[in-house]
This record gives structure tokens, C-alpha cells and sequence, in this order.
């Protein structure tokens, strides 16, 4: 998206004109206004927990012509992600999701040691070990250094760099060109959506295939996955709208899978556009077909959507309010940037909430951003014995409570906020 204001009248006010990042239609739709957030990533060292941190309009648009829905770039992908916070490998299941599309990517376009795949923000190895242990050939691209020193100890080739066309050229002037290109929860992370896509069509090798997965639009509107929308995200993609911003670049959509990650994600297989080799399946049509029926291809369903957000919102500090009342103690599970943005739309800091506990050791021992409610490791939980833990990346849900079944020993229970508030034995 890009933003210019322009004076149209003697008022102080100036107008801002923003465009869509995808095809540059004037954007002049709300998809939905969280309002006022902090960078989701951000937590606070706490020698900065005095100072002042920046919060940004967290506000979601729709475009009328090709329905991306998208955020405003406030912060540059350099600022937000050359020092990064995440790591892939801490989700077991995510580890075991990776492996499982490697055995399954490797018989379908029959991957051998003489193919070349690139992953796209790589992060710390987590899938690239899968295609290393088959002598596949791989090459990880990863923005934020800090987590590309931990793939390249491991053994992953990685190189630091944020994708796009001039990263492409680069590597395809020195020999690199892909037999497969892997983009797994990426392209949202893109503010130049369209050098990006141009990078994959510079690196992809005739007859090459790329997959990308990324939350499913329809799924986030049905299910009211509000939580999903934070600034690290830029878009947010229907079938509907990635097809026509591929086919901007000569590359074509050629299948498509519906998966359970992330609360419902979308795994699409691209293609040339010119490659004949490759046709396109019927599983495509028919999610285009589905989407035209929920409405996708018209504003009326995108209007909506910010009345459930907020019925949701009202449901959860119901929720939290009575249990207070009760004597309850709460605390979270997780860190991760969709449960800052449920806790700073909400209104929810340390006073329903006492801390929230991560695995990943370098959010441990930080705060929250906004709302300051500390961080520890999970065995907090079995030190304070809590009577709720609010699984804040509640799409994980069966794997944390995996982990965390101890809890019932004191009678403690489970509570997932989305995509209705639940409470779990």
C-alpha cells in the first residue's frame, strides 16, 4: 500500500490518498479499525520499561477492484525484521508440518540431488533440514540475521537478505535458479507484494514450481480471526485476490490445498504462466467458485466484519471480567504477535492477566508491548498454579494442551479466546 496527502481545501487537514500494493486501485474501504497498537514482535527489554514505545493505527483496508485486504507500511520490513524474535522450530507440530510437505513436495515433482530448492524466510532451518537429510540441494534466503546464524550452525546454507527482484537477480546472475521455491508465511510479511512476486518469477527455472502458504481470507472473515491482523502482516489473501496479483507477473496459479495451520491456511502451487508442462487442477476453480459464493468478490462481506471482531471482544472481557470477580487467577500461554494485538484491542493488561509464559528463551524474561504484562518460562505456570491459562495462539491449541495437561492436577483449565471464548477441562 502506498500513502500521499494532498491539501484539497483551506482546512489543516490534509488528505491522504492511499493505493493498493497489488494492482494500485484507490483504497477507499474499511475492512476493519483495531485502532492504536504497537509493533506485535516488540517486546520490552525491561531496562526500556519506563521509556515511551511508538503505537500505530492499526487500521485494515479492502480494495474495490482486486479485494486485497492490507495494512499500511508505518515501519520498514528492515526495522521489524532484521532483528526477529520467532522461532519456527519451538512449534513441534510446525516442525512435523514442514517435514511431512517435504516427503510429500519430494515424490510430487520427483526432487532429487540434481534439483535446487529455495526457501524465503527460511528462519532457523526448520524445513530446509528435511530436504539436507535427502542431499536435495537447498539454499535458505533469511532477512533477520540474528535467526540465519542458528540455520547456517546447523548446516543450512542461508543467506541474509530480504526477496525481491534485486535479490533475485543477484543470485540467478551467479547460478542460482529454483526447481522449487518454498514462501511459507511470507507473503503477508511483504510490503512491495510486487517486487516480491517478481523475484519468484526471476528465480524460478522454466518447469519450476513455487508453494506458497499463508492464512486463508475467508477462513479469518468466517471465524472472526481478528488476532491475525498486526503490522508485521501487510496483506491478507482470498485465492481471489493472490491469483490476480501472480498473474500480474506472468505466473500462474495451478493448484491449490486448504490446510489447518494457522487457523486455516491456503498452500498454492505457481507456476509460468507459459509452462505448459504443468495444468492447472480443478481444486482451484472450485475455491474460486466458493469464494464468489461467500460473497469475496464484492464489499458487503468485508463491511461486516468488524461488528463480529468487536461481538468477540465484548465476549472475552465478559468473560475475564467474571472470573475476576470470582478470585480467579489467569495467566497466558504464549507470546506470539497475534495475541498483542487480542490483548491491546481488548484492553486487556496485568490487571485480568498476572504474566504470560513462552519456550522461546529470547522473548523470556521481556514484556508484552502495550500492555506490559511480563514474560517467563513455562514453569511459572507450575510454581503459581493458576486456576485459567488463556492459550493466547489458541491454533495451537491441541499441542500446547498436550504439553500443559498438568494443569488439571489442581484444576486449572484451558480458555481459547477465538473463534468463540471456550473454556477446556
Amino acid at each position: 500500500m502506498t500513502s500521499t496527502a494532498t491539501v484539497s481545501d483551506p482546512s489543516p487537514l490534509a488528505t491522504v490518498v492511499r493505493r493498493c500494493r497489488s494492482c494500485g486501485a484507490e483504497l477507499q474501504n474499511t475492512f476493519i479499525d483495531l485502532g492504536m497498537s504497537p509493533l506485535a514482535n516488540s517486546n520490552i527489554d525491561p531496562a526500556k520499561a519506563d521509556r515511551m514505545e511508538p503505537f500505530y493505527p492499526l487500521h485494515a483496508y479492502v480494495c474495490h477492484e482486486c479485494f486485497l485486504v492490507q495494512l499500511e507500511e508505518f515501519e520498514t520490513p528492515e526495522a521489524i525484521f532484521s532483528d526477529y524474535v520467532y522461532l519456527s522450530s519451538f512449534s513441534q507440530s510446525w516442525v512435523e508440518h514442514a517435514r511431512r510437505y517435504v516427503e510429500m513436495i519430494t515424490a510430487r515433482f520427483d526432487l532429487n540431488e540434481h534439483s535446487q530448492v529455495v526457501e524465503i524466510a527460511s528462519n532457523d532451518g526448520y524445513l530446509l533440514q528435511h530436504f539436507i537429510k535427502k542431499k536435495i540441494r537447498a539454499l535458505g534466503i533469511e532477512p533477520a540475521a540474528n535467526i540465519a546464524r542458528i540455520a547456517q550452525g546447523n548446516g543450512i546454507p542461508t543467506h541474509v537478505a530480504f526477496f525481491g527482484a534485486a535479490t533475485a537477480r543477484a543470485l540467478a546472475a551467479n547460478g542460482t535458479r529454483a526447481d522449487l521455491i518454498v514462501a511459507n508465511n511470507v507473503l503477508a510479511h511483504v510490503p512491495g507484494l510486487n517486487d516480491f512476486i517478481e523475484g519468484l518469477s526471476i528465480m524460478l527455472k522454466p518447469g519450476g514450481v513455487v508453494t506458497c502458504e499463508f492464512p486463508h481470507l475467508l477462513r479469518l472473515m468466517e471465524e472472526s480471526q481478528f488476532d491475525t491482523i498486526y503490522h508485521e502482516h501487510f496483506s491478507y489473501f482470498s485465492l481471489l485476490a493472490v491469483s490476480k496479483a501472480f498473474a500480474r507477473h506472468r505466473l500462474s496459479v495451478i493448484d491449490v490445498e486448504e490446510l489447518p495451520t494457522h487457523g486455516g491456511s491456503l498452500r498454492i502451487y505457481v507456476a509460468h504462466a507459459d509452462d505448459r508442462t504443468l495444468t492447472v487442477g480443478p481444486r482451484v476453480a472450485d475455491l474460486l467458485r466458493r469464494e464468489r459464493e461467500k460473497g469475496l468478490a464484492t464489499l458487503e462481506p468485508y463491511r461486516a466484519f468488524a461488528g463480529k471482531a468487536a461481538a468477540t471482544k465484548r465476549k472475552l472481557l465478559r468473560f475475564l471480567i467474571e472470573a475476576k470477580s470470582q478470585g480467579k487467577t489467569i495467566v497466558g500461554y504464549g507470546a506470539p504477535a497475534k495475541g498483542n494485538t487480542l490483548l491491546n484491542y481488548c484492553g486487556v493488561r496485568s490487571d485480568f492477566i498476572d504474566y504470560v509464559v513462552d519456550l522461546n528463551p529470547l522473548k523470556q524474561g521481556r514484556y508484552l508491548p502495550g500492555t506490559r504484562i511480563p514474560i517467563f518460562s513455562p514453569d511459572r505456570i507450575r510454581e503459581t498454579q493458576p486456576d485459567y491459562v488463556l492459550l493466547l495462539p489458541w491454533n495451537l491449541r491441541g499441542e500446547i494442551m498436550g504439553q500443559m495437561a498438568y494443569i488439571r492436577d489442581w484444576g486449572g483449565r484451558f480458555v481459547t479466546p477465538l473463534p468463540e471464548v471456550a473454556v477446556h477441562s
